[in-house]
């Protein structure tokens, strides 16, 4: 009987030392930032191959000193080192422009083009905590984020702004539509772009999909290390929560070919946001990919949708 309960013992301890291990790995694999963040030659080289419209663009901005590096101590993590791109049309309206997990502000340059190009607003492009030239050490999957970037609405804040994510940046976007603005903004519009409904249901698919793992116990004992080490956890990382309380105009935009933020996904969020909002699936694109696989009427449906009067 002794040996039979000592041999049980060994046995649970493997499988909790498994559990923990494999918490470890998941949250560092999900959480690590890039090797080459700070890259940004490399991020531009990317940025111009896969949208070539941006070079000559960038290039008149580069000529008449329009694009400014722009640095702050951020306020929202105890006064760490934050980055953004300003474009500065001199205008009194703004959008700030969010990338997605692993990206930089340098990868969302196609979109401040839009903006910039057809709409004549202003353009902030933050990198996020532990992305791109801000410091951090860990990918925070928006949760916390959303204060960050709220910081940066207040920091350029002009009458008019909108806020445009895509993937984790969308997620943000959301996130953020649910908290209050800065005051002094008379209109604010949000526009989501493959955008996932929490950060459980993300890594959760993700797990299954590329693992062919179950949620438990991985998902929950992970989750609860995130909670320990960074001050959050995947159920509260919640788009879907927040965009129950969102009022302001939204358009949520979605590929039918995403398959790493599931298309699925966008239709409760709808469904969850009341007063104003729009919804776009795009045909035959992929994840992040609805404004390359349909540029005219991508732009055509952002100038309609910030021009709407509501």
């Amino acid at each position: 009987m002794k040996k039979a309960a000592i041999w049980t013992a060994l046995v649970l301890l493997i499988m909790l030392a498994s559990v923990v291990g494999g918490s470890c790995y998941m949250l560092d694999y999900a959480l690590a930032p890039a090797p080459d963040r700070k890259d940004t030659a490399k991020c531009f080289r990317r940025l111009f191959d896969r949208y070539p419209e941006t070079k000559p663009w960038m290039d008149s901005l580069k000529r008449i000193r329009a694009l400014k590096d722009t640095f702050i101590n951020m306020p929202t993590r105890l006064n760490e080192h934050h980055h953004a791109y300003y474009i500065d049309n001199g205008a009194n309206k703004t959008a700030l422009v969010l990338h997605g997990w692993r990206n930089c502000a340098i990868d969302m340059l196609f979109l401040a083009r839009i903006y910039d190009r057809y709409l004549g607003y202003n353009v902030v492009l933050p990198d996020f905590h532990a992305h791109g030239l801000s410091d951090g050490e860990a990918v925070g999957m928006g949760w916390l984020d959303r204060k960050d970037m709220l910081h940066w609405m207040s920091v350029f804040r002009t009458d008019t702004m909108v806020v445009h994510g895509i993937s984790m940046g969308a997620a943000t976007t959301m996130m953020m539509a649910g908290d209050d603005a800065p005051a002094g903004i008379s209109d604010i519009r949000f526009v989501e772009d493959c955008g996932y409904t929490s950060v459980w249901d993300e890594f959760a698919g993700q797990l299954q999909e590329q693992f062919s793992l179950p949620a438990f116990p991985l998902m929950y004992t992970t989750s609860m290390l995130c909670q320990w080490r960074y001050g959050w956890n995947f159920r509260e990382a919640s788009s879907l929560q927040q965009i129950s309380k969102a009022t302001s105009p939204m358009l949520f935009i979605h590929g039918d070919a995403d398959t790493f933020v599931p298309t699925a996904m966008v239709h409760p969020l709808y469904e969850s946001k009341s007063g104003p909002k729009e919804l776009w699936i795009a045909s035959d694109a992929i994840h992040a990919f609805s404004y390359k696989t349909h540029k005219a009427e991508y732009i055509e449906r952002i100038t309609r949708f910030v021009r709407r009067s509501y």
